[in-house]
């Protein structure tokens, strides 16, 4: 299908337009993250309101990444049917909605269902505004997602702060999610007014309803999912690990988590320029090499002031490679959505099975065996690095790079003449799980 002369192609035809493009798409990003950080904000009062143990309370948090997992390859048929900008205002509106829901459940059953619907919801808009992102990212000649990912992950920071602010202030969490669903269901819908109507082409086939990813994915998957290990092993184990490892007071143990959080989103927010300056594959060996360092330390601490940089180096080190694992699965055949939702239902696959994995190995060993397994999977990523090669330079046929613009928009027609591309490469790229516990983010 083509598209009309104010939207798709022609929307992104000068530099300027395809900048605020960009804010659009990272403002989508940033409400995402909010999505998840104000749920995370609340499963204390969660645990507590039901009672759950902390079995019943893993189980519900298993949920979302299960949701996600089943409903992300449905994707890149809404996508390709309403076009791009349609596909995230509806799917980030259902994930907006959808945070309120948890807060609700009267029992465990039902709060798994929440969680369920939540997770859905939360995956299948990932994938579409991954997609944006990745088209606009080949429209610009630049790497923009790993600061889109960083948004996202800024985004569930300033949410989760939020959250506990309520919370420290007693404040009724239904009535504070109702109203925070509200409040990001309307800023979604103006941020998403600002997206590009990206379509695809019309001869572009239509996806399956249910899509398997291709083969080709496959690979850029399992480099993703070293670095959602990591991330997910880190982020639910570091406190435990200082506690019982490395002696820490409950306060500094706290801070294993911080250091780990606060360098992804500042590794995300800065990684773009050095994706720009030394490439997609290079940039995965460095992080390979950052996050098998921090995993070294943390495996031979013996007290907070080792093990603390060790989980902060591995924070920088994963920060970029699910941003540059999407990137690269953009680029994949004439459906690349479905790639896009294959490396994403492979990458929260390995953020589901991290926490138990080495809580597994720690049980029969020691938490420094199962952090060991994690330095191991870091240093996979220097292994992997070259399936992301994809994800370095090059635009999708009929993009507007910032070479070529100004000569475009003089030329007969400018961009107006150009067509959409979100099938040839144009959709591209699912977000990072993010901050979350099993939740799916950027």
């Amino acid at each position: 299908m083509t598209t009309s002369p104010t939207t798709g192609a022609a929307a992104l035809g000068t530099p300027d337009a395809a900048r605020r493009a960009r804010v659009a798409v990272a403002l989508v990003f940033a409400v995402h993250g909010a999505v998840g950080g104000t749920f995370v904000s609340r499963i204390p009062w969660i645990q507590h309101h039901l009672d759950l143990s902390p079995g019943q309370l893993g189980l519900a948090l298993v949920m979302p990444a299960i949701g996600s997992s089943l409903a992300m390859p449905l994707a890149g048929r809404f996508v390709h049917r309403w076009g791009g900008r349609a596909a995230v205002r509806v799917l980030l509106s259902l994930c907006c909605l959808s945070v309120a829901l948890p807060v609700l459940a009267p029992s465990l059953p039902v709060l798994c269902l929440a969680l369920l619907a939540y997770g859905a919801t939360a995956g299948m808009s990932d994938v579409a505004m991954n997609a944006q992102g990745v088209e606009i990212e080949q429209r610009l000649g630049r790497s923009i997602m790993s600061g889109l990912h960083g948004m996202w992950s800024a985004g569930g920071l300033v949410a989760s702060g939020i959250g506990i602010l309520a919370a420290h202030q007693s404040f009724d969490p239904r009535l504070q999610l109702a109203v925070a669903a509200v409040l990001l269901l309307a800023l979604a819908q103006l941020v998403c007014a600002a997206l590009p109507d990206l379509r695809a082409p019309e001869q572009a086939e239509e996806p399956p309803r249910f899509a398997l990813p291709p083969r080709s994915s496959l690979v850029i998957g399992l480099v993703g999912f070293c670095a959602v290990f990591a991330e997910g092993a880190s982020m639910d184990w570091s406190g435990v690990y200082l506690r019982d490892v490395t002696g820490a007071s409950p306060t500094v143990a706290a801070a294993a988590y911080t250091a780990f959080a606060l360098t992804m989103a500042v590794g995300r927010l800065a990684g773009d320029a050095v994706i720009q300056r030394v490439g997609a594959v290079r940039a995965a060996r460095l992080s390979g090499a950052v996050a098998t360092t921090g995993g070294l330390l943390v495996v031979v601490a013996d007290r907070p002031a080792v093990a603390i940089p060790g989980f902060a180096l591995i924070g920088i080190g994963v920060a970029v490679v699910v941003p540059l694992a999407f990137a690269a699965a953009g680029r994949i055949g004439d459906n690349p959505s479905q790639a896009i939702a294959g490396v994403a239902t492979v990458t929260y696959t390995s953020g589901l099975v991290a926490p138990a994995i080495v809580g597994g190995l720690a049980q029969a060993s020691s938490l420094t065996v199962s952090f060991g397994v994690v330095t191991a999977l870091s240093f996979a990523l220097l292994l992997g690095a070259g399936a992301l090669r994809r994800a370095e330079g090059g635009r999708a046929p009929g993009g507007i790079a910032p070479a070529d613009s100004a000569a475009a928009a003089a030329a007969p027609g400018g961009g107006d003449a150009r067509r959409t591309v979100v099938g040839e490469p144009a959709l591209r790229e699912a977000a990072t799980r993010g901050s979350g516990p099993n939740t799916p983010a950027s």
